[in-house]
């Protein structure tokens, strides 16, 4: 079971360090209006918050896959509703800095959502199945 967490701990970095240096990158081309101070510390929020997540369905895995699914809907209902306050709270307190957070928080969103989605079918497979075997 650790060894799964820290498979993917290690692939959730590899993933983060990817968009942080492609995000500085663009950085240097694109306007700076387009990025958010804070983007630096939505790279440690997703990484935790990802981390955090998979952890808690790796072990409700361990037990019945029908706890499995409806702690996946608790984990992702409760992410999603972190998500959105985090972003209303951060939209009226830093008004002036609202739409480029926003956009940087759900480019990360999707990013991180993928990985995540990907990794937990992953984890999900009956061992030796790799996916859709029609031929």
């Amino acid at each position: 079971m650790k060894s799964v967490v820290i498979s993917y701990a290690k692939r959730l970095l590899i993933v983060t360090l990817a968009t942080g240096v492609l995000a500085l990158g663009l950085f240097f081309i694109l306007p700076s209006p387009w990025f958010t101070p804070s983007l630096p510390f939505l790279f440690a929020f997703y990484y935790a918050t990802s981390l955090l997540s998979f952890m808690i369905l790796n072990r409700s895995l361990q037990k019945r896959f029908n706890m499995f699914v409806s702690v996946f809907m608790l984990t992702t209902a409760l992410k999603l509703f972190l998500f959105i306050t985090i972003m209303i709270i951060y939209a009226f307190l830093n008004r002036k800095d609202a739409i480029p957070f926003l956009l940087n928080f759900f480019i990360l969103y999707v990013v991180y959502t993928v990985f995540e989605v990907t990794q937990i079918i992953g984890l999900t497979q009956p061992p030796g199945s790799a996916g859709n075997e029609h031929s």
